[in-house]
């Protein structure tokens, strides 16, 4: 029996790497419409686990066909986490010979004793167009930017062209690619994205390149970026192109009688010597229609949130006494903007005080923006009594369903005791206890006066009796105008803001030092980015949903700040977002530097702007 069942578990493991990795056997061609005398490329690719296992490749017949070169094998090898996956290429350069559609067979491999088969491949000869002379007698000529362009550029897209208000619409930077990249790429313009509320999708920091046909040619596609924008906005809005600095791979032909010399990704054996190229690709501007959320219907708890959310609440007790702190939770999930979530409306009853929630959030940037926001509250009963918190709603627009949703919580019962300090009984600071022990040490007062004698001079109106009688009137003083300054701060949230900015502003610097001491790259300058952006915000009272360097540079401006000082601002700051996309090498240094002059700029307008007075 318990041979049966090793023999069963054997051949499970045989088995299973085929199960886990399938073999594919596909055809592809670099283009699908070609000229009469134009040459180009067919290829047969297997792929697998193992190419160990290939025994025959028999290709098709190529009538109407010259064949000048094949077939070519290349074979290629790729790990990830631990997976190992393996091709091998036959590729073919052929000539037409007349005009019309043709129709190229399948092929057929053997591996392990199991015949693949191709797909056909439909081929749309026309007349060919006269090559200029100058490529067909140079072995060596200079490579265009339109040539290069037809074989790498960068493509953006978006999920949805038409988009509600508030609604997230992804947009996905690919680079497509037939030619070879001699070292790291170097971004020149990062896109803007005036009229929305960007948020960063997280994306592999090297790039994994696939293989992919698009018009009738196969390219290797790298995803770049990926952003989620939400839109501020209503009307036709562009995202702003993204451009790149690539230094290209050209290997050139000895002789080009077609001109075609974009054939390095397919292993072109007439190819020998490598050129390299430095080439701006620029991605195209993307165009998107905002429309404006229904007016019909509109909940009164609506508050702009757009997305699919779910609402929870939580009480820490609903039996308490009189002037003990409670805390309730309200917690907004789902997927949508969750940073700019305002928090739901709360109707206490009479005798509660509240104070301002404690707000913290969880955000997962992995693909459609979701999370959770919690909202925190501290009440305060002061009057006892059956008292009852009525059901929080929350108000959203789902766009998926074209429709307003509410959630709510339930209502909350709280049983409220008169407080007693009958425990905790005092006479002038001391306790019961402590009275006890000091009676041990009273000692009995003095009836007899032979040891008396009168002070001489008059201790009415000396220093210590104008410094009993003044020092309390200025503390009441400067407690009356620091509490009259603290009610104006709370009542005022701009000047709040604008008064705490560079305090935030200090405590965020010194997390980014200890980041940067701990050569985290991507957390220092995402630290040192917020930053920046938080005290410009909160500085030049810019709202969360519309800060942008170009507003910041606007307002700037309006308050008369030095043309130089923005200038450099703005330079640090395109300096810190690009090296929070593209890393340097030198990384301590450019942590040190970027650190150094970003903490004078901030000192700088601190200094300008701090003795203006808020409007």
């Amino acid at each position: 029996m318990a041979n049966k069942y090793f023999k069963i578990i054997l051949i499970l493991f045989s088995i299973l790497p085929s199960i886990l990795f399938a073999q594919s056997f596909s055809a592809s061609v670099d283009n699908t419409t070609v000229g009469v005398g134009d040459q180009f490329q067919v290829s047969f690719t297997f792929s697998g686990q193992d190419i160990n296992g290939i025994r025959s490749f028999t290709p098709p017949n190529f009538k109407g066909f010259m064949i000048l070169s094949g077939p070519n094998q290349s074979t290629s090898m790729q790990i990830i986490n631990s997976s190992v996956s393996a091709s091998r290429t036959y590729s073919y350069y052929l000539q037409p010979q007349s005009i019309g559609k043709f129709t190229i067979g399948s092929a057929t491999i053997n591996y392990n004793g199991k015949n693949f088969e191709s797909q056909p491949l439909a081929i749309n000869v026309v007349k060919g167009s006269p090559k200029p002379k100058q490529q067909q007698s140079q072995s060596n000529s200079t490579v265009s930017t339109k040539d290069i362009g037809d074989n790498l550029f960068i493509l953006a897209t978006a999920d949805r062209q038409s988009v509600y208000m508030g609604q997230q619409v992804t947009v996905t930077y690919k680079l497509y690619t037939r030619l070879g990249i001699a070292s790291q790429m170097q971004v020149s313009k990062l896109p803007s994205y005036e009229g929305f509320w960007a948020e960063e999708i997280d994306v592999p920091n090297n790039i994994t390149f696939t293989t992919e046909v698009y018009k009738g040619k196969q390219y290797r596609v790298g995803i770049l970026k990926k952003v989620a924008l939400f839109p501020s906005q209503l009307g036709e809005l562009s995202v702003t192109p993204m451009v790149l600095d690539v230094p290209v791979q050209i290997q050139q032909r000895r002789s080009r009688s077609n001109g075609n010399i974009f054939d390095d990704f397919f292993n072109d054996p007439f190819f020998n010597n490598v050129q390299t190229v430095n080439y701006t690709a620029k991605s195209n501007t993307i165009k998107l229609h905002v429309i404006p959320l229904p007016s019909e219907n509109v909940p009164k708890s609506f508050n702009g949130a757009v997305g699919d959310y779910s609402l929870t609440s939580q009480l820490s007790s609903t039996s308490t006494k009189t002037n003990d702190p409670i805390s309730l939770k309200i917690n907004i999930s789902g997927k949508g903007n969750i940073q700019l979530l305002n928090m739901p409306e709360i109707n206490l009853p009479p005798g509660f005080d509240k104070y301002e929630p404690k707000t913290s959030e969880q955000i997962n940037r992995t693909g459609t923006i979701n999370g959770s926001k919690t909202f925190e509250y501290l009440i305060v009963p002061r009057n006892a009594g059956k008292k009852e918190i009525p059901p929080i709603q929350f108000s959203y627009f789902n766009p998926d369903k074209r429709q307003y949703a509410t959630v709510s919580t339930p209502a909350y019962t709280i049983n409220v005791a008169q407080g007693s300090n009958s425990g905790n009984e005092n006479v002038a600071g001391y306790t019961k206890e402590e009275i006890k022990l000091l009676g041990q040490d009273i000692r009995y007062i003095k009836t007899s006066t032979d040891d008396l004698r009168r002070q001489g001079g008059i201790a009415l109106f000396g220093f210590g009796f104008w410094t009993a009688a003044v020092l309390p009137l200025i503390l009441l003083s400067g407690l009356i105008t620091w509490k009259r300054r603290q009610d104006k701060l709370a009542g005022n949230l701009q000047l709040l803001r604008y008064q705490r900015a560079e305090k935030v502003a200090r405590t965020r610097f010194k997390n980014a030092k200890t980041l940067m001491e701990a050569n985290d790259q991507t957390g220092f300058y995402a630290e040192i980015s917020m930053a920046l952006f938080g005290y410009l915000e909160d500085k030049l009272h810019i709202p969360k949903s519309e800060i942008s360097l170009e507003k910041a540079t606007e307002e700037l401006q309006k308050k008369n700040v030095d043309g130089n000082l923005i200038e450099n601002l703005k330079t640090l700051t395109e300096k810190c977002e690009f090296a929070r996309f593209a890393p340097s090498s030198d990384g301590s240094a450019a942590m040190n530097d970027m650190y150094n002059d970003l903490t004078k700029v901030i000192i700088e307008l601190e200094k300008l702007l701090s003795g203006k007075k808020y409007a």
